[in-house]
């Protein structure tokens, strides 16, 4: 049972909190929509789980022969292709019952279309240079969608442009983290075809690219008056050192060779983990602005803030 578990990547799970993006920028957060984006993520943990056996049954051989993949439970002997397929269905049958038992019909739409194009992706698009990674780009538009459609919530044009951008790049990054493990291109390219064709040259000139393309993004979102929102989100501009360092600290990480992919720079560099933080915290001071002046006014007008005035005066008749 461990093998199984490990056949599904849980530490791949992070990626599914995609689906917070449009319930948090829309405020939802009340019991009715924090349990349908529970159910969201769960159905997104399941599909994605689905498609990670499916994608190492295919590539059992080529993990075999690489550094790390080779301890993976199917290249590695502990799980048969049979017993890979059986439970890559289970795991599709689950997700899709979840989401027609509790979510909307949209939404189970959206999940579908992510796991027949991740489908795709693992049959032949992963062979397709550049369009590799934009495919996994709109994988996470997709979860992004799913969760803010679970809530009713719009979904923003910049919603989807933030978030394609952002995952480009990282996926370019990926990609330089992959060629880094090996000694040569072509030993390289025995594990994935793409990267006999993705140069260490030319994905450093995507990732640069892809960078400028993702802060400009995340600037024109804050600037951009014509979309109305429910909280000031061009204070959302203040943040942009953090941004900016974040991305640039992720294209050093990934240039320097020192990490094997997004998900162990994620769970293992300090910096970034406080960057990613420290802007969290600030954005939701943006988002709960508004509450929070509700709040102060409130107080005010209790006399709280008053420098005379003790809470035993206002609470005594």
């Amino acid at each position: 049972m461990l093998s199984y578990l490990a056949l599904m990547r849980p530490k791949q799970w992070i990626k599914n909190l995609a689906v917070l993006a449009g319930p948090v920028f829309a405020q939802k957060f009340d019991p009715d929509s924090l349990v349908m984006v529970s159910v969201v993520f769960a159905a997104f943990c399941l599909v994605s789980s689905s498609s990670y056996v499916i994608n190492d049954l295919l590539d059992r051989d080529l993990d075999a022969v690489h550094p790390t993949k080779k301890h993976r439970p199917i290249a590695s002997g502990a799980v048969s292709p049979s017993g890979a397929i059986v439970w890559a269905i289970l795991l599709l049958i689950g997700a899709m019952s979840l989401g027609v038992a509790m979510l909307p019909p949209g939404t189970v739409g959206v999940i579908g279309a992510y796991f027949l194009m991740i489908l795709a992706y693992s049959l032949a698009l992963k062979h397709r240079m550049i369009l590799d990674v934009l495919i996994i780009a709109v994988g996470f538009v997709l979860r992004a969608t799913a969760g803010a459609g679970a809530v009713e919530a719009f979904v923003s044009p910049w919603l989807i442009v933030c978030t394609f951008t952002l995952c480009m790049f990282m996926g370019f990054g990926k990609r330089r983290c992959e060629i880094a493990q090996f000694d040569s291109q072509a030993e390289a390219a025995e594990h994935r075809k793409t990267l006999l064709r993705y140069t260490p040259e030319l994905l450093s000139n995507l990732i640069s690219v892809s960078a400028g393309i993702t802060i400009i993004t995340f600037l024109l979102y804050t600037m951009d008056r014509d979309i109305s929102t429910t909280f000031p989100k061009e204070h959302l501009l203040y943040t942009l050192p953090l941004v900016v360092y974040g991305v640039f600290r992720y294209a050093m990480l990934v240039e320097s060779g020192t990490m094997h992919g997004p998900m162990e720079i994620v769970l293992h560099d300090r910096a970034f983990q406080a960057t990613i933080a420290i802007w969290s915290l600030l954005a939701a001071a943006v988002i709960f602005e508004d509450h929070w002046a509700d709040r102060a006014d409130v107080s005010r007008w209790l006399g709280f803030d008053h420098p005379t005035k003790r809470i035993s005066d206002v609470t005594q008749p």
